[in-house]
């Protein structure tokens, strides 16, 4: 019991210490005058990343690649078919309100791209570089997308870009020493977190003869799914689930190109076969499965709720049989 009690231990200071992390930087920007959008396109996106980015760096230091692949293919399959599907249980999604098509299609350009990289066999720094180059690119089309449409605003006048902006953490009020405290706890608990959590995984791996791959794909990518589902179960019972699915494009989409690319850099990380003949065509079928509610524009009620979720739950009983 006490390396389940230890990788949960891991799991709970990574997310605390990556909320913490997040409210601080995006405090400490806006006091020293950067624009909230740019704070809510870097700043809180690499922020609510920093779990997942510190667990797979930590995996391939610790030479336990799969693990690190695990998570982020894991974590893709379960934003759409468990943080979407189990929300929907509760209360229908107002997805049809979510102007995403285009950020769709960069996240279906980021799989492909992902996928033809995994079928070299391995992620090097190449690899990271690429994927890092393809990262810079959405992000250059995200900050000229946003500067027409703060022009438009301001054309218009209907308001001020920069007080239009709202950043989820954002306290005008808060002292500097709040913002040091949050910042410390943030970067000493990220590592402590991850370093529980991969090596506690890994002993459960190993006692029950489950591979590190498959232990990514699961327990990690689930947990550290936990917040995004909490999030969107907390926005669907408060009917204001419209933007669900952008945050769950988003998030695949720096999956996919951030947390692999900066963690190729580090250490090469192999691509298990299982992968290969697997679980990279799961996370796609799961991301082609967003197209009702992306280019027509389908709410997503009980009935899609029963099915995304029923996927997951089988998905796993695959992966763990």
């Amino acid at each position: 019991m006490i390396p389940w009690m230890l990788a949960g231990l891991g799991l709970v200071i990574l997310l605390l210490a990556g909320d913490a992390l997040v409210k601080g930087a995006v405090n400490l920007s806006l006091r020293v005058g950067i624009p909230a959008l740019i704070v809510s396109l870097t700043i809180v996106a690499f922020g609510t990343s920093a779990p997942e980015l510190l667990i797979s760096i930590n995996a391939v230091t610790e030479n336990k690649p799969g693990l690190a692949l695990g998570n982020v293919i894991g974590s893709n399959t379960a934003n759409v078919l468990l943080v979407l599907g189990v929300p929907a249980l509760l209360a229908t999604l107002h997805t049809s309100g979510c102007k995403c098509r285009k950020t769709y299609m960069l996240m279906m350009g980021a799989t492909l791209l992902f996928i033809g990289l995994a079928f070299t066999g391995e992620f090097t720094f190449i690899s990271g570089l690429i994927l890092l180059a393809a990262l810079s690119l959405v992000l250059a089309d995200a900050f000229r997308d946003a500067n027409l449409h703060r022009k438009e605003i301001a054309k218009m006048a209907l308001a001020d870009a920069e007080e239009g902006e709202e950043v989820e953490g954002a306290d005008p009020d808060m002292p500097w020493w709040q913002i040091a405290v949050f910042l410390i706890l943030g970067l000493i608990g990220l590592p402590l977190g991850a370093e529980l959590l991969v090596d506690n995984a890994s002993i459960i791996a190993r006692r029950y003869g489950v591979s590190d791959a498959v232990i990514g794909l699961t327990l990690v990518a689930i947990g550290t799914s936990l917040p995004e589902l909490a999030t969107t179960v907390m926005a669907a019972l408060r009917k204001q689930a419209d933007v669900a699915l952008g945050n769950v494009i988003g998030s695949n989409m720096f999956n996919l190109l951030a947390i692999i690319g900066i963690t190729a850099l580090v250490g090469r990380i192999p691509v298990d076969p299982q992968f290969l003949q697997f679980d990279l065509w799961v996370m796609l079928a799961a991301s082609l499965m967003l197209i009702p509610f992306v280019i027509f524009k389908q709410d997503i009620g009980r009935k899609w709720g029963i099915a995304l979720t029923g996927l997951y739950l089988v998905y796993l009983a695959i992966v763990l049989i």
